[in-house]
């Protein structure tokens, strides 16, 4: 049985693809600052599935946050087989009109806690020569978002890496899977405000979404997109050839809350 550690595992995403894994079988560490969420979920998939669900309530914007999972985990004696960075969050404003306390705690979960969960871990898969990673990107990472610049230079950093990494590990037994989401029917819309733009009109579903990804990580995929509209995805299929202005005044436009 593979055991999966997955961030963000309270709700959305993170939480539909915990509910995968334990369907096939599978062990979980799952992460998150929700404890009562965690022990709730930890519950229902060990009394459903019969697995086992080891539960750490972490704040990952926390400096030693990640190094604390990676020595608990050892401690505990788990051999985490696959690596999900789900984590992250996203906030609309003019970049110089946003509190820098929340635009330095999106970096630090959304590109410092991924990139070291994933240093912290590699090693020990290139040991073994085997193991998964899904790192949650998202559509945002493929263009520049004028009213969320930080959040979407996050999330190219999240797709330049995943790529880098997989290419790196080409040559072993490991996969690094960049899942680039769309508007998903998340938490994520109302704690960015997100929900309030033309952008989240239409929806994925979080199991959509999860599904995609999951059964993508076990392909071994490098990119994967998930729950696009016909008109999203005929926007980044034209994005190769449209001049960036016109994008970025189209994606500004997107992203601005409705009266």
């Amino acid at each position: 049985m593979k055991t999966a550690l997955i961030t963000g595992a309270s709700s959305g995403i993170g939480k539909e693809l915990a509910k995968i894994h334990a369907s096939q079988g599978g062990h979980l560490v799952i992460i998150a600052r929700s404890a009562d969420q965690l022990r709730l979920l930890k519950e229902e998939l060990e009394n459903q599935y019969n697995v086992s669900v080891h539960v750490i309530e972490k704040d990952l914007t926390n400096y030693n946050a990640t190094q604390e999972i990676y020595d608990e985990v050892k401690s505990a004696g788990i051999q985490v087989d696959y690596l999900i960075n789900n984590a992250g969050f996203g906030g609309i404003g003019k970049f110089h009109e946003r509190d820098w306390a929340q635009d330095q705690n999106m970096i630090l979960l959304n590109i410092t806690a991924l990139t070291h969960l994933c240093r912290l871990f590699i090693p020990d898969f290139v040991e073994r020569n085997e193991g998964k990673i899904l790192n949650v990107s998202s559509t945002a990472s493929l263009m520049p978002g004028p009213m969320q610049a930080v959040y979407f230079a996050t999330k190219a950093f999240v797709t330049s890496l995943s790529n880098a990494l997989s290419q790196e590990l080409s040559h072993t037994n490991i996969t690094v899977t960049n899942l680039m989401p769309g508007a998903t029917d998340t938490g994520f819309g109302k704690t960015s405000g997100m929900d309030k733009t033309s952008l989240f009109e239409n929806t994925a579903t979080p199991l959509d979404v999860a599904t995609t990804a999951y059964n993508a990580m076990i392909e071994g995929k490098m990119d994967i997109k998930a729950g696009l509209t016909f008109t999203q995805k005929a926007m980044l299929h034209t994005l190769p050839i449209t001049p960036k202005k016109v994008i970025l005044k189209m994606v500004e436009k997107m992203q601005k809350p409705k009266n």
